[in-house]
């Protein structure tokens, strides 16, 4: 018994080692991040496993760079993701939306470019860092670096030098506005349209979107339309530009009742773009037109807002669309990136495209035909009865997979840590109307109803992060924010302040003009630099209004999630909280003797961070708390968190200063994994921090 025991004991130990030997042999010295999202098809996923479970929060700082000097002055809102290619990362860095080129071992920078706008910049819709840029190669030596800047132009450089490349556009530069269709109003200086998501690079192509500002109420209904465009990588020469509010004679106008689509703006492609060079598709996920909460002005579903448009990558025509939200009055947009997957459905291979949502839906399509891989029916919702508005009689609702998120807000939703509290939810909420998902928005009333109560309009389920996928397994991995509360309602607006008869607010609030941080898709205006933000009240463009329960969030948790879909089943496989449980709902006197389960993260005003995006790696699923909290032997901060993607157990975590607010990276030089991570906000400026394992291991 002895000599067999021992035996399989030898044997044993050398499979592992035979194994650890071939997985080593299989992983290359060198693996580069070289787009956004790490590839085109979106999936954030690199198949690395020197740093797994085993040694996660062994993790050390290799370096760290901050973006202060980026600038004319500090930013507390980063939201990059690098690139690294050959040894060298690359990034967007400051307020004036800077590049630069850093040793991806050593954080040593190589070279910085900068452009200064003027009164361009400072008019800018999207200002700041922005999301990231792009990297093209020839193969034969020619590498560049390509980025939209605040002042909407899109700008080519030399990987190796930072410097503009001549041959591309005017001297380095194509004037994203005076290239674009129509005329910009009122003028190339101030005109309001913008980028702050990375081009995507597609073969010889780069595409690139248009965002708007934030604040939910523009000037005029009539704002300056959205559209997706391509050009030619080496040139800058213009390919096509696609219509995301059709024009007189194409597809889709008929959907803009009384020629609306005149006379209607926005409907940006602000999120990330992905494309399919094989079939030679790209895929656009189309934003709301103007405005956000109140359509009176543009009858009809609206077409293309609120969808997922194929076109040809060579022409830029329409080949499929499939509209998930008609006649949006809600500002749900399409936020993510499309997810382009191949997978197994009934024994069959399906060449897939996934779009997570606002709404806590994930739809799932042949990302070829358009078809839906499981049924998307048509269901009846509320028809609301604000004066002059015209509502879609249905939305479309997937039978599969099932909402990951919170979808609407219920009496079941609200804060029940105790039967008092419950009750006292019950009561403060008298004056809201309540409902599920697509329960419309109301005229506002002080003797109620006040507003809607919803959950995922404008800031979540899964917002301009997106998800990410990995492509070994058939599954997607994505945070949500369920408990980001929005009470949502129309009001008269006060005189001179927009042409709209009715805008975004509640009955008996001042309405103001505002580009409030954290409202919509993410705005760019700056959290406070001597406090953590605080969400403004509902009205007056912020959407928020802090509904508390003796000083806690009026929805019960988990507040923050990260979920797993198996795209082969349709199955959502876990969801776990996302964060630790805030320092203001641990140590809130009301809750003492209450035993408290982790809530995931939510900030002090009930609103979740629903900027969080994940990492996929050979076997962890990686992603940064949204807060700082405090927690027995460490320093205040917020935690780089590991989960098994088998499980969605929490398997390791390190801490950083500040939260991560843009979305983590990974690649390997030398053979040895790093991962990359930017981290701001409250009065903590921006700085992307580089993790690897120390050298012993």
């Amino acid at each position: 018994m002895r000599i067999l025991t021992r035996l399989a004991f030898v044997s044993s130990a050398a499979a592992i080692i035979l194994a650890a030997t071939m997985a080593a042999a299989q992983t290359p010295a060198n693996v580069d991040w070289t787009s956004y999202a790490a590839d085109d098809a979106g999936s954030r996923f690199k198949p690395l496993d020197q740093i797994n479970a085993s040694n996660f929060s062994n993790l050390e700082v290799a370096w760290r760079y901050k973006t202060d000097h980026n600038g004319n002055h500090p930013e507390y809102k980063l939201e990059g993701t690098p690139l690294e290619v050959g040894g060298v990362l690359y990034a967007t860095a400051g307020t004036r939306r800077g590049v630069i080129a850093l040793d991806a071992v050593t954080g040593e920078l190589l070279w910085v470019h900068g452009e200064k706008e003027g009164a361009r910049g400072a008019a800018a819709p999207r200002q700041l860092s922005g999301r990231g840029l792009s990297y093209w190669t020839d193969g034969k030596g020619d590498e560049r670096i390509l980025y939209v800047t605040p002042g909407y132009q899109l700008i080519c450089l030399d990987a190796k030098t930072g410097v503009r490349i001549p041959t591309f556009g005017n001297k380095g530069a194509v004037d994203l506005k005076a290239d674009d269709d129509q005329k910009i109003f009122p003028d190339l200086t101030t005109g309001e349209i913008g980028l702050h998501a990375a081009p995507t690079v597609a073969g010889d192509e780069l595409l690139v979107g248009s965002a708007f500002r934030e604040g939910f109420t523009p000037s005029s209904h009539n704002n300056n339309k959205g559209s997706a465009r391509a050009y030619d990588i080496r040139t800058g020469k213009k390919l096509w530009e696609f219509h995301t509010i059709p024009q007189k004679g194409e597809p889709g106008y008929e959907t803009w009742f009384d020629d609306s689509a005149q006379n209607t703006g926005n409907t940006g492609v602000w999120a990330q773009i992905t494309a399919d060079t094989d079939a030679g598709l790209a895929y656009l996920p189309v934003e709301a037109p103007t405005s956000d909460f109140f359509g009176g002005m543009r009858k009809g579903n609206n077409l293309y807002s609120g969808s997922l448009v194929a076109v040809d990558l060579k022409t830029g025509k329409m080949k499929w669309f499939f509209q998930f939200i008609h006649h949006d009055i809600w500002d749900y947009d399409m936020s993510s990136a499309p997810l382009l997957m191949d997978i197994t459905v009934n024994g069959k291979p399906v060449k897939a495209v996934a779009e997570p949502s606002k709404m806590g839906y994930l739809y799932v399509f042949d990302r070829i035909t358009g078809k839906p891989v499981w049924p998307i029916p048509e269901k009846k919702v509320e028809i609301g009865k604000v004066p002059g508005e015209w509502y879609a009689p249905t939305q479309p609702i997937p039978s599969k997979p099932a909402a990951y998120a919170r979808t609407g807000v219920g009496t079941d939703d609200l804060i029940d840590f105790t039967p008092e509290m419950h009750q006292k939810a019950l009561e403060l909420v008298k004056k809201y109307k309540l409902g599920p998902i697509y329960t419309p928005p109301v005229l506002s009333n002080a003797n109620g109803p006040l507003a809607t109560l919803t959950v995922g309009v404008a800031n979540g389920g899964t917002n301009w992060p997106g998800g990410s996928f990995n492509p070994e397994n058939h599954t997607v991995y994505v945070f949500a924010c369920n408990a980001c509360l929005s009470p949502t309602a129309l009001t008269p607006p006060p005189p001179g302040m927009t042409d709209l008869p009715l805008v975004e607010g509640m009955a008996g609030q001042k309405i103001t003009m505002v580009n409030a941080a954290g409202a919509g898709d993410g705005a760019d205006a700056q959290p406070a630099k001597k406090a953590p933000p605080v969400a403004p009240a509902a009205g007056g463009g912020g959407g928020y209004n802090a509904l508390t329960v003796d000083g806690l969030p009026l929805l019960k948790p988990p507040y923050s999630t990260i979920s797993a879909i198996n795209l082969d089943t349709g199955n959502i496989e876990w969801t776990v909280p996302h964060g630790a449980t805030p320092d203001y709902i641990r140590n809130n006197p009301a809750l003492k003797g209450v035993n408290i389960a982790n809530t995931g993260g939510v900030s002090a005003t009930g609103v979740a961070n629903f900027s969080i995006g994940t990492l996929v790696t050979k076997s962890l699923v990686i992603a940064g708390d949204g807060d700082t909290t405090t927690a027995p032997g460490r320093p205040r901060g917020a935690m780089l968190r590991a989960y098994d993607q088998k499980t969605g157990k929490e398997v390791g975590s390190v801490l950083m200063p500040a939260a991560q607010s843009g979305s983590p990276m990974t690649y390997m030089v030398n053979g040895k994994q790093y991962i990359v991570v930017a981290v701001s906000g409250g009065n903590y400026s921006g700085e992307y921090i580089c993790y690897a394992l120390p050298d012993n291991g």
